[in-house]
């Protein structure tokens, strides 16, 4: 196969975004024959077949669609190139991409990123949520600067990222006031039957904490399990179990939601990660926000 000609995967591109050739041209301001031409030219470059012609209509292909998933990452990094270029000259702050996986508990997200906004130019951050695997791709493709996860990058995955240990801690053990007055007593054991609100199953830290529960010997009756920390806690706080959460969290989590402390355990820790491209962090905001973890938020207990 050729070398690519990106001018024509230009107008590959806008042809399937624009739905087709007509209003391709208006867009890139060539004549139908002129981009027409130019397609026929890719899909000899290629081997392939990129449209289908149905009825009056141009449908992609398979191996249409497939080029199209491609095109889509190389152009909007085109354009977050063009964004950055312009913002370096304009005086506008950079932009910091962060990837945050829905496992983090949100006050904590805050307090890791927090001190990328104290810099003497402190970037705009652009914050994304969801799933881990999908946010290692984003950043594989330099969708994302930075990863924060409750979990290490999995062995295996064909992207290339280095996981960063922000830190560990215990866990604090939480329930609203009545119900800790009902499940007073020696910690852990005050555990035993207590309902309880477990993290899902996805959550980094819950097969440790299930295995401490039964070394100890306690056995809680779950009566909530959720992907959502935000929603567990707010379970919590309604008094329907008690829940778990990250010691360096804890005078957060006692002052928003009004609960009461009735244990802590250092048996089971609950590690966070930045997960980068970079073997050895130099980004001014990733050594700024691994700087003050070590120090400050997992150093101190709450």
């Amino acid at each position: 196969m050729a070398r690519l000609n990106y001018k024509h995967l230009r107008y590959f591109w806008t042809v399937a975004k624009a739905g087709g050739i007509a209003r391709a041209s208006e867009r890139l301001n060539l004549t139908p024959q002129t981009i027409s031409g130019q397609l026929s030219a890719f899909e000899d470059a290629l081997g392939q077949k990129l449209f289908a012609r149905v009825g009056r209509r141009l449908e992609l292909s398979e191996a249409g669609r497939m080029v199209l998933g491609y095109a889509d990452e190389l152009f909007s990094v085109g354009e977050e190139l063009e964004n950055a270029l312009r913002h370096r000259g304009s005086g506008l702050p950079a932009l910091f991409r962060v990837g945050v996986a829905d496992s983090v508990p949100k006050s904590l997200a805050y307090r890791l990123l927090e001190p990328a906004l104290a810099l003497d130019e402190a970037p705009r951050i652009v914050c994304r949520e969801g799933k881990l695997a999908s946010l290692l791709a984003d950043l594989a493709i330099h969708r994302l600067d930075l990863v924060v996860s409750d979990a290490p990058m999995p062995a295996g995955l064909s992207i290339r990222g280095f996981n960063h240990l922000l830190g560990e801690c215990g866990l604090d053990f939480f329930a609203a006031p009545a119900l800790a007055r009902r499940h007073k007593g020696r910690f852990p054991h005050c555990l035993d039957g207590a309902p309880m609100l477990l993290q899902g199953e996805e959550a980094a830290l819950r097969p440790g904490l299930l295995r401490w529960l039964e070394s100890v010997g306690v056995r809680p009756k779950i009566v909530g399990e959720f992907d959502d920390g935000a929603l567990m806690k707010a379970f919590g706080a309604a008094g329907v179990g008690i829940f778990a959460a990250p010691t360096a969290i804890a005078a957060e989590v006692r002052r928003q939601y009004r609960v009461a402390t009735i244990g802590r355990t250092d048996a089971v820790r609950d590690r966070f990660y930045a997960i980068s491209v970079e073997r050895r962090l130099t980004h001014p905001a990733v050594v700024a926000i691994s700087s003050a973890a070590r120090e400050t938020l997992f150093g101190k207990r709450a």
